[in-house]
């Protein structure tokens, strides 16, 4: 049987915020394997156990670029390790310089980006000069560039969520939908765009619940259909109910407005990095309790 080690139920109870004791079984039932110990978690105590997933993980900022004429853009993530450097004027004007330049020059990945030239050097040297005229350590960790079947809108929550959105028709409602898509945060454009594996999980999380509370064997299968079909009306932006009228679904929205979604790309800082953990003294806590 696998080790669990206190490291390991630190991050399935900061993944889930499930009690310490509950993380460690879990952990135990499921031979150490993190995600089949959240599937546990999410049968025993529901969607809560899924709840500080996509928790923000490292600081920085999203900066977004669109062409004049609105048919391409680029949406670029820049981190630092502490939100001050994250709100300083020169890390702000940089980010904006490199989103600039992922449209405009459309280098291929990070290293080409850092190659380009940039105020009588290039993008890597002046990073390192505002690394060392900072105190730490900051870098482009992703982007993306994007050409639209009709023309983008965009949505920037704090620096923090950054949110493209490629829409035919009504502008000011690819606006919305934009802050739309950053408060809900769906996972497709529609069902065919959400991938099989998170249906089976839902559709194997759905089944326990149902055995756990002692539904016959002979509905397990109509009640996994139904939590699917929930759950990808939840996670699909064309079915949620849009935030500014929830009598209404997106897709509903833009039909009335003779409007068309493409598709979407939303950036989360620090999505899915691991932050340093600074709190010793809670960590050693934390680890006595295993």
């Amino acid at each position: 049987m696998a080790e669990i080690t206190a490291s390991m139920v630190k991050e399935l109870r900061e993944k889930t915020d499930a009690p310490m004791m509950d993380c460690k079984k879990a952990l135990s039932e499921a031979g150490g394997d993190m995600q089949k110990a959240e599937e546990i978690l999410r049968v025993r105590f529901g969607n809560k156990a899924a709840k500080s997933a996509g928790r923000v993980a490292a600081e920085g900022v999203v900066a977004i670029a669109i062409s004049a004429d609105g048919k391409s853009a680029a949406m670029l993530e820049v981190n630092c390790e502490t939100d001050f450097v994250a709100k300083n004027d020169d890390f702000l004007a940089l980010s904006t310089a490199l989103a600039e330049m992922v449209l405009n020059q459309k280098p291929a990945d990070v290293a080409a980006l850092s190659a380009l030239p940039y105020k009588g050097s290039t993008v890597e040297a002046v990073r390192t000069e505002l690394v060392g005229k900072m105190g730490e350590n900051m870098s482009v960790r992703r982007f993306v560039r994007l050409d639209g079947q009709g023309k983008f809108a965009s949505y920037i929550h704090g620096n923090k969520i950054g949110v493209l959105v490629d829409v035919s028709g009504d502008e000011a409602l690819a606006r919305d939908i934009a802050m739309h898509i950053a408060a809900s945060k769906p996972k497709s454009l529609d069902a065919s765009g959400v991938s099989q594996d998170l249906i089976d999980t839902e559709r194997r999380v759905a089944i326990e619940k149902a055995l756990v509370a002692g539904k016959p064997e002979a509905m397990l299968e109509k009640i996994a259909d139904g939590t699917v079909q929930k759950f990808l009306k939840e996670v699909t932006l064309l079915s949620q109910p849009f935030v500014k009228d929830d009598k209404q679904s997106v897709e509903q929205v833009l039909k009335s407005k003779n409007s068309q979604c493409h598709g979407f790309m939303m950036y989360v800082v620090g999505e899915g990095i691991e932050k340093k953990v600074s709190d010793f003294a809670a960590e050693v806590a934390a680890a006595s309790q295993v």
